[in-house]
C-alpha cells in the first residue's frame, strides 16, 4: 500500500508543470512572502517568486506545496525574524483579511462559510475570494484594497494582526447562535450519519484567531495538500453547499482568480462595526479584568499534568500549545524573561520546532494585550492536540485554578497571615 508521500509525489510534476497552474500561483504571489513546503518541512524564509518558472524549478527540488503571507510587503526578501514592530510596519504595505474556516467535519465548515459570507454581504462586501483549503475547510479572502487606509490618524497597514483579529472575533460572535442552531438541525435531520459524533462541535468550527499573526502563512490557491492530494481550488459562493472533495481532483479543475476585483473601501463598514463592537466589549469587562494569581512556587514540578505534558515537546498542535503556555505563564505571574526562556526551551523539544519569528510575534502580541487565562479543560484545545486532562484537573476546570488552589498565596481574613 503506497504512502501519502508516494501518492502526492506521483502527481506533483504532472500537476505543477501545467502553465495555467503556475500562472495562477505566481499571479497571487505579488508582494507576498512565499515559502515552499517539502512534504513535512518548509523551505527557507524569507522567500518569494521572481519568475513564473520558479514554481516548477522548486518542484524539481522536491517542493510539494506553496504557502504565502496574508501581509503584503514592499520587498518580502528584506524580512527578518529580528525586526522590530516599527521595522515590520515600515516594510508592510497592507494586508488581506484571511478567514480560515476548518472543522473535523466538512459539512460543518460549509455551514460556517455560508453564514460568514451572508454576514459579509450584509456589511456591503459583495466581492470575496473563496477557496477550498485542501482538507476539510475553506478560506475566505477580503483583499487589502477593500479596507480604508486610515481610521482617524491610525494607518490601517500598521494594525496587523490586531484589527484582523478583532474583525474575526466580531464575525464569530455574530454567527455563533445561528451556527449552533444550523449544525444542531443538521445532526437531528441526519441522525443516521456516522460522522456526527457529538453536539459540541459547533464551537470548534469558528475561524481560528491564533492563525491571524505576523508572517503567518496559508496555502496558496491551486497548491496541493500533502495529506489529501487535493488542490486548493477557488469556488463561487453558491458552489459551497454542494461541494465535494472529489471536485478538487488536481487532474480535473478549472482555474479562477482567488483575488476578486473589489471596490475601494468596500470593507470600511465591516472594520468600523468590528472596532465599535470591540470597544463596547472592553468597556463591559474593564471592571472584571483578570488579575494574575500569586503562586508561592513556580517550579515546573508543581505545574498541572497537562502543562507538564505539553512542556515535554509536541509533534502536532504546536501553535495551540504555544497559546496555552503563554496564557498560563502570564496568568500565574511569571516574569517576562523567565516566560520567554521557558517558551524557547520548550520549542527546542518539539519534533519540528516552530519558527522563532512566529514565537516572537505571539509573545509580542500577548504582552501588548491584557492577561487572559488559558482555555478551560473542557475546551477542544487540549484534546485537539492530544492532551487528555486528568480527572483532578477537570475538577479545577482550568490550569490557573489548579495552581491557585494547590500552590497559591492568599490572606486569611481573620489572621491576615499569608498562607
Amino acid at each position: 500500500m503506497e504512502s501519502k508521500e508516494q501518492r502526492i509525489r506521483k502527481i506533483i510534476s504532472l500537476y505543477y508543470s501545467k502553465p495555467e497552474i503556475q500562472k495562477a500561483i505566481f499571479s497571487f504571489s505579488a508582494n507576498r512572502e512565499v515559502v515552499p513546503r517539502y512534504f513535512e518541512s518548509f523551505g527557507k524564509r524569507p522567500d518569494s517568486f521572481q519568475y513564473q518558472n520558479d514554481i516548477f524549478e522548486l518542484v524539481k527540488k522536491g517542493a510539494t506545496s506553496f504557502h504565502c503571507s496574508e501581509e503584503l510587503w514592499s520587498n518580502p526578501l528584506n524580512l527578518s525574524i529580528d525586526m522590530t514592530e516599527k521595522q515590520l510596519n515600515d516594510l508592510r504595505i497592507g494586508w488581506d483579511l484571511l478567514i480560515d474556516i476548518d472543522s473535523k467535519y466538512l459539512d460543518y465548515s460549509k455551514i460556517a462559510a455560508q453564514l460568514i459570507i451572508g454576514l459579509l454581504k450584509f456589511h456591503g462586501i459583495k466581492n470575496l475570494g473563496i477557496k477550498f483549503s485542501g482538507s476539510k475547510g475553506f478560506h475566505i479572502l477580503i483583499p487589502w484594497k477593500a479596507f480604508p487606509k486610515k481610521i482617524g490618524e491610525i494607518k490601517t497597514s500598521d494594525m496587523f494582526p490586531e484589527w484582523p483579529r478583532i474583525i474575526i472575533e466580531y464575525l464569530n460572535e455574530q454567527i455563533k447562535e445561528k451556527l449552533i442552531k444550523k449544525i444542531s438541525e443538521l445532526n437531528i435531520s441526519n441522525s443516521d450519519l456516522k460522522y456526527v459524533k457529538d453536539f459540541t462541535a459547533p464551537k470548534h468550527v469558528m475561524p481560528d484567531l491564533i492563525l491571524v499573526s505576523s508572517r503567518h502563512l496559508f496555502r496558496m490557491p491551486y497548491s496541493l495538500h500533502e495529506k489529501t492530494t487535493l488542490a486548493s481550488i477557488v469556488l463561487n459562493p453558491w458552489e459551497i453547499e454542494n461541494f465535494q472533495p472529489k471536485d478538487a481532483n488536481p487532474l480535473n479543475i478549472k482555474i479562477r482568480n482567488f483575488l476578486p476585483d473589489v471596490k475601494e473601501n468596500e470593507a470600511k463598514e465591516l472594520l468600523i462595526q468590528a472596532l465599535d463592537w470591540k470597544g463596547k466589549q472592553e468597556k463591559k469587562s474593564e471592571f472584571s479584568e483578570f488579575k494574575p494569581v500569586e503562586v508561592a512556587n513556580l517550579s515546573e514540578k508543581n505545574f498541572p499534568p497537562s502543562i507538564k505534558k505539553i512542556l515535554q515537546g509536541m509533534e502536532d498542535g504546536k501553535k495551540r500549545a504555544l497559546f496555552i503556555l503563554i496564557n498560563f505563564f502570564r496568568s500565574i505571574g511569571m516574569e517576562k524573561d523567565e516566560l520567554e526562556k521557558k517558551i524557547y526551551n520548550w520549542n527546542k523539544k518539539n519534533k519540528i520546532p516552530l519558527r522563532e519569528g512566529y514565537i516572537k510575534s505571539q509573545l509580542s502580541w500577548s504582552f501588548r494585550n491584557k492577561i487572559t487565562p488559558p482555555p478551560n479543560y473542557d475546551k477542544d484545545y487540549y484534546k485537539g492536540i492530544g492532551i487528555i486532562p486528568s480527572e483532578e484537573e477537570i475538577r479545577y476546570k482550568n490550569p490557573v485554578n489548579f495552581m491557585a488552589k494547590k500552590f497559591g498565596r492568599f490572606e486569611d481574613k481573620k489572621t491576615k497571615i499569608k498562607k
